[in-house]
């Protein structure tokens, strides 16, 4: 998958360098934008200022540690998971995460390939964001209201379904950049949908006649051959 800027994103906080580093090339590779800190402190900071879409949290940090770190995001009001990697085994520590509001736990050593199926499984729990510092997305005659999920063309209604909306949300948030059909199959639908690359393919038709001055001749929903399709304004 292409990295995708406008993507989720996920906030590391390791003090372990290697492991850090690991982890963001992994990441990166996924598409998501990695946000990274080496310390409790910091890593509390970062996710109060950026409001990262999910936390993977080491429990032994220096200064602050991870379940401190945990305990002050949930009390702050901070609701994105949170998945709390650890040394240890014993299951107090595990007890104690999921009490103090811990998603899930990974213990160390971990397969790189597990921790992204957990992030996966936990990122399509959460219900979708409106794009970043975005309520209502306007272009050309088309006015977006994510909070309401509605939207208008030349001032009538558009009638979008779930699904085209969600779409649109996602293509929209990652403007500018391709994103691929099996992105858009995991983020929209969930891969446990069992739909196909077509069942994305008739969802951008739909949206393009109803949204495009000329569906034949698209101007914001481009198809990348190959790839998948690119929103421009």
């Amino acid at each position: 998958m292409m990295a995708a800027p406008a993507a989720y994103k996920i906030l590391v906080v390791e003090d372990e360098q290697d492991l850090l580093r690991g982890l963001e090339i992994n990441l990166t590779r996924e598409g998501y934008r990695v946000l990274k800190a080496a310390s409790g402190d910091a890593g509390l900071r970062l996710a109060i200022k950026e409001n990262p879409h999910l936390v993977v949290l080491d429990v032994m940090l220096p200064g602050m540690n991870g379940l401190d770190v945990c305990r002050e995001l949930r009390q702050k009001g901070f609701s994105a998971p949170i998945i709390m990697l650890t040394a240890k085994s014993e299951e107090i520590d595990r007890v104690v995460g999921l009490e103090i509001g811990a998603d899930d736990y990974v213990t160390k050593p971990f397969s790189v390939r597990e921790l992204l199926a957990r992030i996966r499984v936990q990122l399509r729990r959460q219900p979708p964001r409106a794009p970043e510092g975005l309520a209502h997305y306007r272009f050309a005659e088309v006015e977006i209201d994510f909070q309401k999920c509605c939207a208008t063309r030349k001032g009538k209604p558009l009638e979008l379904t779930a699904k085209e909306l969600d779409l649109l949300r996602l293509l929209i948030r990652s403007r500018g950049e391709v994103v691929t059909r099996d992105r858009m199959l995991n983020e929209v639908w969930g891969y446990e949908a069992c739909p196909t690359t077509r069942t994305v393919d008739n969802h951008i038709l739909r949206l393009r006649q109803k949204l495009e001055n000329d569906p034949a001749r698209p101007e914001h929903i481009l198809s990348i051959y190959g790839e998948g399709y690119k929103f421009v304004d």
